[in-house]
């Protein structure tokens, strides 16, 4: 990894743990202040809820002007965001709160994700940039609810906000010297392209099929596995500790990828992490202790960290390049829809279903969707 990449990955860590700092302590000051869990979820939602709709003119922006302009825009949202709550700690401006930091890492990371992957010169560095970029999020998911539920307990909410609003600087201190590649000059049969032309191609709507049917898992396990271990009379910290070797295990083999990209083809890594989360799911209600519980989390977070780095160099290889950030918006737009819709029909499965069932089922679609995977083309 050089320096440069060093520097983004730094900037994207600061700027998102601003959002996952404030996504706990957001919610923790609404019930606090004795809003209801209805609420509290609505609060939770509207972080996703920005992305689905901002991505799409956030990926086209980076098309035009590249990655320092959405860059700046992104910290002066996500600045004003944590501001604002730190300022006037009440729920509606939490809720504008979450749209801003929300909004902010969505439309960053699409014009970092656009950066990297165009700074890439071969398939292998494509799978070397994007394992080592994808490291962030774990890093920033980490940092930020940390120092927010430090803060929070010694200092309050107005400081813990205060403080989450200075990530964001940190974040534009790193990127700020970025050197910016050359734009891209749309041919003149291109410049009338619509969103549909991208979603026409059939190896893209496969690809956001299988990327769609991951993401999933990922929303799957955060959600279920709380309340199994629930029923399993595990205590808070266990579950905990389940949730968190899934992350660990994902960081893991996101930094061993770049040691043998050179060896791996996208499709089949893919495929093969949607054949093994298929058998952990369906092995993940058979299992009743702590332990058994989260040797499968382990598992699973080493074969779903795996998928991100390989869909975005398919996702780079198989679109025009004048259309990169456009197609990662197309992708985060699929997953916020997800994280958005997903849990409410995960609790909905689970009472008619029952908890099992729902792991039984999402596995069994995991499974039948790695057909789709094995179609991915290679491109060299």
């Amino acid at each position: 990894m050089n320096a440069a990449l060093a520097r983004l990955i730094a900037g994207q860590v600061f700027l998102q743990a601003c959002m996952a700092g404030t996504r706990l302590a957001a919610p923790l000051l609404a019930l606090h202040d004795g809003q209801s869990e209805a609420a509290v979820g609505v609060l939770l939602a509207l972080f996703a809820l920005t992305q689905v709709f901002l991505a799409l003119p956030a990926g086209r922006y980076a098309d035009r002007h590249g990655l320092k302009r959405p860059m700046a825009l992104s910290v002066v949202a996500a600045v004003l965001g944590a501001g604002l709550a730190a300022a006037f700690p009440v729920f509606p401006v939490l809720c504008l709160s979450a749209l801003l930091t929300g909004g902010a890492t969505g439309a960053a990371s699409i014009a970092l994700q656009r950066h990297v992957g165009r700074a890439a010169e071969t398939p292998t560095q494509l799978k070397q940039v994007f394992s080592w970029l994808a490291l962030g999020p774990a890093i920033s998911n980490f940092l930020g609810p940390f120092t927010a539920g430090l803060m929070i307990d010694h200092a309050g909410f107005r400081l813990a906000f205060l403080l989450l609003a200075f990530f964001p600087l940190a974040a534009w201190y790193w990127v700020r010297t970025a050197e910016e590649l050359p734009p891209v000059v749309r041919a003149e049969q291109h410049r009338h392209e619509r969103t549909r032309d991208l979603l026409r191609e059939p190896m893209f709507r496969r690809l956001l099929m299988v990327n769609w049917f991951l993401s999933s898992c990922w929303d799957v396990h955060t959600f279920v596995v709380p309340v199994l271990g629930h029923q399993r009379g595990l205590s808070a910290s266990a579950i905990g500790s389940i949730l968190g070797g899934f992350a660990i295990a994902a960081a893991v083999v996101r930094v061993l990828l770049p040691l043998i990209a050179a060896h791996l083809r996208e499709r089949t890594v893919i495929a093969g992490a949607m054949i093994t989360t298929a058998v952990l799911f369906g092995i993940y209600p058979f299992v009743q202790t702590a332990l058994a519980m989260g040797m499968c989390s382990v598992l699973l977070g080493l074969a779903l960290g795996t998928v991100q780095p390989m869909v975005m160099s398919t996702l780079h290889q198989i679109t025009p390049e004048h259309r990169h950030g456009e197609a990662v918006a197309l992708r985060v737009m699929a997953i916020n829809a997800s994280s958005v819709a997903m849990p409410m029909m995960f609790g909905l499965a689970g009472t008619l279903i029952g908890i099992s069932g729902v792991f039984w089922f999402v596995g069994a679609v995991v499974g039948a969707g790695a057909r789709l995977a094995w179609g991915l083309k290679d491109v060299r």
